[in-house]
């Protein structure tokens, strides 16, 4: 087989030549780069999660915030709610005792037209009495002068 060939065994070593140092000082190289770059990379995760985390709790404060400042509103509406069912039954009351003395009121008015009335029926059942009262009294007197006309004096 030829030199550099794929079925070449010989060693890395026996290419190089003796002028040519030895590959352990590269392979601690690499393995030194690997461990510092596995290291960064170890420093950027932490770094990352430490962001993440501060995120996190920066958007938990967010939303607590939010939320209490809603609660706020939403507890002042609540508050005026109450306060709104509280007036209404209280004006529900006050109607129905305002009815109730209406129609007291209303029954009274009307009793009182009927009392009007009455008395103006009796006015003029008066009137009626001493019309015929005059009639009558006019008649008797007219008959008492017809007697004493008819009378011999």
């Amino acid at each position: 087989m030829a030199p550099g060939s794929r079925g070449e065994r010989s060693s890395f070593r026996s290419r190089r030549g003796p002028d040519v140092p030895s590959p352990q000082p590269d392979v601690t190289m690499l393995s030194r780069l690997l461990k510092e770059h596995q290291a960064k990379q170890n420093e950027r995760k932490e770094l990352q999660e430490k962001r993440r985390r501060e995120a996190i709790t920066a958007a938990t404060c967010l939303t607590e915030a939010l939320v209490d400042h809603l609660n706020v509103g939403v507890a002042q509406a609540y508050m005026n709610q109450r306060k709104l069912d509280h007036e209404v039954k209280t004006l529900q009351v006050q109607a129905a005792q305002f009815a109730k003395q209406t129609g007291q009121w209303i029954g009274m008015v009307e009793n009182f037209n009927q009392a009007l009335k009455e008395i103006g029926d009796v006015e003029n059942w008066a009137r009626s009495i001493e019309l015929d009262m005059r009639t009558i009294a006019t008649a008797l007197e007219y008959v008492y002068k017809g007697q004493l006309q008819s009378a011999p004096s």
